[in-house]
This record gives structure tokens, sequence and C-alpha cells, in this order.
């Protein structure tokens, strides 16, 4: 999952990112976010119901789209999910917020965002040590 060197050190000791590593991130959030916007739209026919026309498919056959399609439509929520974390990500950015936990407010570690550009917690509020 994580790296195995992104420890449990103060996350004050982090230096600030600068422009150019913001710029880098928002970048790699951009792409990302384009890139699961075109895998949604072509796998949009994956996701539509399965027709009961036995004439023209048999009972197997309909039952093997039905699963194509029921994994399609889980594949799309957690694309969905994926695209929401990245919506919040390019918001905090905008809000001058990013590279922050949302939720103890501490500098997340650059080589955790490096990791996952669009993670909104340090190591320590992910793992349920954060404050509430």
């Amino acid at each position: 999952m994580f790296p195995l060197d992104v420890g449990l050190v103060s996350a004050r000791s982090y230096p600030v990112m600068d422009d150019l590593n913001i710029g880098a991130m928002k970048a790699r959030l951009v792409d990302r976010r384009a890139e699961l916007l075109a895998d949604d739209a072509a796998t949009s026919a994956d996701r539509a119901p399965v027709e009961l026309d036995q004439q023209s498919v048999g009972r197997l056959s309909r039952m093997d789209a039905m699963q194509v399609r029921e994994m399609a439509r889980a594949h799309a929520g957690r694309r969905r999910a994926e695209l929401a974390r990245i919506d919040d990500a390019l918001e905090r950015l905008d809000a001058g917020d990013y590279g922050h936990c949302t939720a103890c407010g501490e500098a997340i570690a650059p080589k955790r965002l490096a990791w996952d550009p669009a993670i909104a917690t340090c190591v320590r509020c992910a793992g349920g040590g954060g404050e509430t």
C-alpha cells in the first residue's frame, strides 16, 4: 500500500511544497481525471441493461452479459469515487489547502502525496490515530 519509508514522523518537519511540485501534482490529477472520464465514456455500453430476448441471446450468454454489466457497474462506482477524490484535491489546490491533512491540518508527507496526489489525510489520521 504505502512505501515502507513513509514513517510516523512529525508532519511539521516537512518542507512546504514549492510551485513546481504543486504544478506537477495538479498536472497528475488533471491527467488522471481525464483518463477516468475517457474510460467511463468508453465503457458506458457495458453498463446498459441486458435485454431479455431469448431468441437472439441464449440463457448462458445472457447470464454472462449480466455478469459483465455488474462488473462494469462496480468499476464505474470505484471510478466515481476516485473522481470525487481528485475533484476534492483540485479544490484544495485552488483554495491553497493542498498538502495539508483535512483531519488535523498537519502537512502531508511529500512521499505520500507523490504516491497518491489525491490523498487527503496524513499517515497518522489515515490510520485512525488522528484528532477527531
